[in-house]
């Protein structure tokens, strides 16, 4: 490889790495803002005021919390397979008895459940709740308790993901 390809290398991992952090807080971040602010604020607010929260906030967040998710996915993706880790990572390093691709690995693959999860279960059914696809009340209710289940899931599941992609720094 001549020095040029090498800082073309060099550069265009180290962007996609820096693009996969920078989604991933977006995703993340509001991951836990819906667990841990809104979700459990939202009784405290008054009943009149509630309607403002669903027709204004909750779309805007949605939006960037599924678009987060689906930047992080690919960001994170085309950085493997720039490395040429992509095998090793989706086999979890179990091949190559590699523990830093079995922590990167169980990373991505607690992420790619998370981001199936939202895409999925979340979305469609905040849809239902949000009322861009017209339900019942039973439906809507149900839709809603749906996706409030797979968010607390992905936000369990976010802790051992950060984890397994961060701790290869550590050891």
């Amino acid at each position: 490889m001549e020095w040029t390809e090498i800082v073309s290398y060099a550069w265009w991992t180290f962007a996609f790495r820096w693009l996969h952090v920078i989604a991933g807080i977006m995703w993340i971040g509001h991951l836990w803002y819906f667990n841990f602010t809104q979700t459990p604020t939202m009784p405290k607010i008054p009943q009149e005021l509630r309607p403002g929260v669903a027709r204004y906030i909750l779309p805007e967040a949605l939006f960037w919390f599924r678009w987060g998710a689906m930047l992080t996915i690919v960001t994170g993706l085309i950085e493997a397979g720039l490395l040429k880790r992509l095998d090793d990572y989706l086999a979890i390093g179990l091949p190559q008895h590699d523990s830093h691709a079995a922590a990167i690995g169980i990373g991505m693959w607690l992420g790619i459940i998370m981001w199936a999860n939202v895409w999925f279960i979340i979305w469609p059914n905040q849809k239902k709740n949000m009322g861009i696809v017209q339900v019942t009340p039973e439906e809507r209710t149900r839709a809603a308790r749906i996706a409030g289940l797979a968010s607390r899931v992905n936000t369990m599941l976010s802790i051992p993901m950060l984890y397994g992609m961060t701790s290869v720094h550590f050891y």
